[in-house]
Formats: C-alpha cells, structure tokens, sequence
C-alpha cells in the first residue's frame, strides 16, 4: 500500500525553512555587519573573521553530523539542539557591550544555523514520501523566500524605533515559534538507538572521494567552478548591505528595500532557471548564471550612485536562485549513480570552504586598503568579479571538453551502427 502524505509534517518541516531565513537574511545579510561596523566602529575583516571562522567549524563537524544522521536516523533532537543555539545567541546580540562580545555570539548563532541545515536536509525524503519530493522541496524553498521577506517586514518597526540593536531580539523570537512545528511534528523515521556511530568511515569516504579527483576529471572541474561561484554569491550575501551603505549611501529603510528586491528577483530567478534548465540544457542555463553574476558585479563597482546600483538588486537576485537550481542537475548529470551521494557531499563541502574563503578575500582587501573611504569596497567586489571572470573561463574549457566528449560518443555510436550494418 502506497504511503500517504503527512501534511502535517510536509507543512511544519517547509515552515522551518521560513523559519531559519529570517535569521539568514536579518542577520547575516543586513543587521549583524551594520552593526559591526557602523554601530561598533568595528573593521570589516573582524566580521570576515568571526564568519569565516563558524564556516570553518561547520566545515570540520558536518562529516560528524552527516554520520549522526545516516546511522542512527535522529534528526529533530540535533535539529532542535542546534536551533536553540542559534535562537539563544542571536537574541543575546542584542544585549552585547562590545564588538567583541557580538562577534562570538554571532559565531555561535551562525554555527548553530549552519549545522541545523544537515539534519533539516535529510529529512526530506522521510517526509516527502507518498508525495513528490521535488515539490515538497521547492515548497520549502518557496516559504524560505517569503521568511526572507516577512523577516525584514516584521523587524523594521523595532529598528526604527530603537536602532539595530533592536532588531536581533525580534529575530531570535520569530526563528523560535516558526520553528516550534517541526521540532513537534515531524519525527524521526524509527530512529536507532543502538548503532555506533561511525565517524571515521565518514571522513575516510571524503578522504578517498578527493583522492578520486584523477578519474572524474569533469566532475572536479566542476566542482572547482561551483566552488569560485559560491565565493562570490556567500560573499556578497554577507557584505551587501555594508557595501550599499558606506559606498552607495543607502540607509536601513533603502537596504531592506534593496535586499526584498533581490528576494523577489531570487524566486523569479529559480522558476525561470529552472524552465531554461528544462528547455534549454544545464549547460546553456548555468552560462545565463554565470553572466547575470558577472553583470551584477560590474554595475555595482561601477555604480557612481543609487540608479545604476539599484540594477545590481534583480541581476544577483536572479543569479542567487539559478545558482543552486541548476548546479545541482549538472552534478547529477556528471556523477556515476553509484556515487551521487558522495560528490554531493564534495559539493556540500565546496560551498562551506566558500563561505570560508570569500568574507577573508573581501575583508583583507578593506584593511589593506582602509584609508581609502569607498575604493577600498570597489576594489573588493571588482576582486569577486574577477573570481566570477576565473569561473566562466574555467567553464568554458569545461562545455568545450564535454562537447567534444559527447560528439566522440555519438560517432562511436554511429561507427557501431555501420559495423553491425556491414
């Protein structure tokens, strides 16, 4: 007998996603480096640091947690762990005395997010059963741009009433109770209690997976473009609104508006992306992301004011909801069957060693150059532009060599076919 949907479950699990963006969106890409460095007077690279270095703790436990998750089959204890961890420190922001006390907070409250993400992902295909995983998929990420939204809506009242400091409280309350249903109703698939977990088996399978990268040429290629991409996109997410700010000249009310735009744009872009995927092939689609990035990297370090750098708004929102929707099936498209799940967690691993690599590029770059008021920005995102201008070489080697791989296949195809003829 065919399982039946548990909407109940389908709906809590999905709303954790509006849930979790609120933070994302609040936090990491507006409040926390205004904060920093505007309320705080703080460097920018103090921030690259204390977000580099949570990714960097991500990076090293998801191995560990990854294991937790497959062999035991507990996924909403850790869950509900980890969330309070990120609820409790993102409230506690607020009440810092200093930058310092701020940058550790937040470290954690992004550590917490960050590894909620492993058990959150796996319980998908528990939950999707009897009904179709890619829909209830996208239905998450549907309530997770609309979190995004909702989250700037709801907290711009405390902020305008009593600063950013105001805003991390609220925050940390709605990522609580939006969160509440799935840590209630949605259950663990028959978790096991008894097995060891074995967490060197899985950093030996990373291990091996990295020693294979000779005989899956076009996959590592790949993954090494998804990882430069990544650095751009995590990048910018996390500085943009300081960017918009001390060189646009934008203010809370302009940024919050700037950044729903480029929400909007990121839902757009990943219903479109996803149809061009669909009509035209992954690798024409993921061209279309890599130019949007690279188009909305140029107008912002050359944007002389807010007109030209309010284009910059749709063309990274558009490029932020293709980049996932379309890497993911090129993967699928280049892996062997066999291993699809151990080049997925290669790419995992890529886009947390991005979210390492990119804030340090970007902050290193602002102290180098601290005296100079906006350059030193410029010339930090014109950096990333040439990280974007490295990835589209790198795929353009990429499409050719698979081209011409693809047109060898057909006309040993053909040959074959005149042989057997004869």
């Amino acid at each position: 007998m065919k399982d039946r949907p548990d909407y109940l479950a389908i709906h809590s699990w999905a709303l954790y996603d509006f849930a979790n963006t609120i933070f994302s969106m609040n936090v990491v890409s507006l409040y926390f480096a205004l904060w920093v460095t505007v309320d705080k007077g703080g460097e920018d690279i103090l921030y690259s640091f204390a977000l580099s270095g949570s990714m960097l703790a991500v990076a090293v436990s998801v191995p560990v947690f990854g294991a937790l998750s497959d062999q035991t089959r507990r996924r909403v204890g850790p869950l509900t762990v980890l969330t309070l961890v990120a609820v409790f420190c993102t409230g506690a922001i607020g009440f810092a005395d200093n930058v310092f006390a701020g940058l550790v907070l937040f470290a954690f409250a992004n550590y917490g997010y960050q590894s909620s993400l492993v058990f959150y992902n796996a319980m998908l295909p528990h939950i999707s059963r009897g009904a179709s995983l890619g829909i209830v998929s996208g239905y998450g990420v549907a309530l997770g741009y609309l979190g995004s939204i909702a989250g700037l809506l709801m907290v711009k009242p405390f902020v305008n009433q009593a600063g950013r400091p105001a805003a991390f409280l609220p925050t940390a309350a709605m990522f609580l109770v939006f969160s509440i249903p799935c840590f209630v109703f949605v259950k663990d698939p028959s978790p096991d209690y008894s097995r060891k977990i074995q967490v060197g088996q899985a950093f030996r399978t990373l291990k091996q997976t990295v020693l294979d990268a000779g005989k899956y040429r076009n996959l590592f290629h790949f993954i090494l473009i998804h990882f430069l991409v990544l650095d751009v996109v995590n990048t910018v997410i996390a500085f943009m609104s300081v960017y918009a700010n001390k060189v646009i000249g934008f203010n809370d009310s302009e940024i919050s508006t700037f950044l729903i735009v480029c929400t909007a744009a990121a839902m757009v872009g990943s219903y479109l992306i996803g149809w061009l995927v669909k009509k035209k092939g992954t690798l024409w689609s993921y061209w279309l992301v890599l130019w949007l990035w690279a188009a909305a990297l140029a107008c912002a370090a050359a944007s002389p004011g807010e007109t030209m750098f309010w284009a910059v708004g749709p063309l990274a929102g558009m490029g932020m909801g293709g980049v996932w929707v379309v890497s993911r099936p090129i993967l699928v498209e280049l892996a062997p069957p066999e291993k699809i799940g151990e080049f997925f967690g290669a790419y995992g691993l890529a886009g947390k060693m991005a979210s390492i690599i990119g804030p340090l590029l970007l902050g290193t770059i602002v102290l180098v150059l601290e005296k100079e008021p906006t350059l030193k920005y410029r010339a930090a995102v014109f950096a990333l532009l040439v990280l974007a201008m490295v990835a589209i070489f790198l795929f353009h080697a990429l499409d050719r060599r698979l081209t011409l791989e693809r047109c060898a296949q057909r006309a040993a195809g053909s040959s074959g076919l005149d042989s057997d003829g004869e």
